[in-house]
């Protein structure tokens, strides 16, 4: 068995091992856990029951992960992403209305025109016709997005009134518990200790725990909750998405999960190794298998699945194949009847793990070429801009709306493909339509 695995997902040929595989598809999903508790939450303002949601978003992450693992063969993860399911609920449903029932029909009809884009390769295409200083701008980009991440639930970073953020409250005990678990891991990573990320969050749970910081789980088992009241209702509203507002959403729905999940396979892809001559191999089964996941999703009751940038916790520690995908869509499976001990992976116990990931993935600025202003600009918008405005995507809009300017400002317009001319109409309706 262990032979086979070995030559499906090609470890000797990516030098790894089934063991540190294994490791890695533990790390992400450690890392991204927190999606089972909160996806519910976000939804449920919506009206949607929230145990139908956890299940849903077990469900729907452990068939995504499981099928870039065996498809694609790549350690990336999928899971209902943030941001979109705060649209879904916040936006569509409490602001504009829409019953939950005609907002999941609405991400079906979008994942279904995400698939008909997919097998006539349009996705590929355009990320192939990202210039590679963008690519490596999104991949900074994202590890500055997930650091941010992580110092805000750390507790490290906080809002501030007068000057939006600020750093946070040393006399929090849960903030000095995030300190203690970014000492342990930087020191492991320092002293190159295989598996320092894990062990990492490890430790600090355990203090978490024996300082009451984290409070013990009262039991480990429960029984999976019914998905019932959101199994297949996509389907049943599909007809009641008749006006151009309810299309506006669809079509915000696709944009947005579209460019996330473009640009998150593109930085993990760079921070992997995996891109050649700038193009990322296999990616057409990568994208085949998130939207795929996306169209189960919205069946199942969730809000648009798409590659989760946690991911690049398992690659830090080693993750190379499939299997680490595997891995993490195998242990969402488990997790649904483990959620009582999911609870002890705080956000303090993920917040170092994602500090340290930004510091790897911000390897990847170095390719840039930052001394010609026309490449220097769009990059740089890239990477402020995911974590200022909290999006991979208004980030990546940013810097492919001013690429083809600088471009054309240098005399290098001829050097624009045009598609990215293309995307440069396309994000710029983008962002008019979210901020209208």
């Amino acid at each position: 068995m262990k032979n086979k695995l070995s030559s499906y997902f090609e470890l000797e040929t990516l030098q790894t091992t089934v063991k540190r595989e294994v490791l890695a598809g533990f790390t992400t999903f450690i890392s991204m856990a927190y999606i089972l508790f909160v996806n519910p939450t976000v939804l449920g303002a919506s009206g949607m029951d929230e145990g139908a949601v956890f299940t849903a978003t077990a469900l729907a992450s452990a068939l995504g992960c499981i099928l870039m693992g065996v498809l694609a063969r790549y350690p990336i993860a999928t899971a209902p992403a943030l941001g979109i399911n705060a649209f879904f609920s916040y936006s569509v449903c409490v602001g504009m209305g829409v019953p939950w029932e005609t907002a999941l029909a609405g991400v079906f009809v979008a994942s279904l025109i995400f698939m008909v884009i997919t097998i006539f390769k349009l996705r590929e295409l355009i990320i192939e016709a990202i210039p590679a200083d963008l690519k490596y701008a999104i991949s900074g980009g994202i590890g500055l997005f997930i650091a941010f991440i992580g110092l805000s639930e750390g507790g490290l970073i906080v809002s501030n009134e007068s000057t939006l953020v600020g750093l946070g409250s040393l006399h929090v005990g849960t903030t000095w518990l995030t300190i203690f678990g970014l000492i342990v891991t930087a020191i492991l990573m320092v002293r190159r200790v295989p598996g320092g990320i894990f062990i990492g969050m490890a430790t600090t749970t355990i203090l978490g725990l024996a300082t009451n910081l984290i409070q013990a789980p009262e039991r480990i088992v429960s029984a999976a909750p019914s998905i019932s009241s959101t199994f297949l209702v996509a389907l049943r509203h599909v007809k009641d998405i008749n006006s151009i507002q309810l299309w506006v959403v669809v079509l915000t729905f696709l944009l947005v999960t579209f460019f996330d999940t473009a640009g998150t396979l593109v930085g993990l892809a760079n921070q992997a190794g995996f891109m050649k001559d700038n193009k990322m191999p296999r990616v057409g089964k990568a994208l085949a298998s998130d939207s795929t996941a996306m169209l189960a999703g919205s069946l199942l009751g969730t809000s648009p699945v798409g590659a989760y940038v946690e991911s690049s916790a398992g690659i830090a520690v080693g993750g190379r194949s499939g299997l680490t995908a595997v891995t993490t869509g195998i242990l969402f499976i488990f997790g649904l009847f483990f959620s009582p001990l999911l609870s002890v992976v705080t956000p303090q116990v993920t917040a170092p793990a994602l500090i340290i990931v930004g510091v790897l993935m911000a390897h990847s600025l170095s390719q840039i070429e930052w001394g010609k202003m026309e490449i220097a600009i769009p990059s740089f918008l890239i990477l402020i801009g995911m974590p200022l405005t909290y999006s991979i995507a208004d980030g990546i809009a940013l810097g492919f709306i001013f690429y083809p300017i600088t471009m054309i400002a240098a005399k290098r317009g001829k050097e624009v493909s045009p598609i990215m001319y293309g995307l440069f109409f396309v994000f710029i309706g983008f962002m008019w339509i979210l901020n209208a």
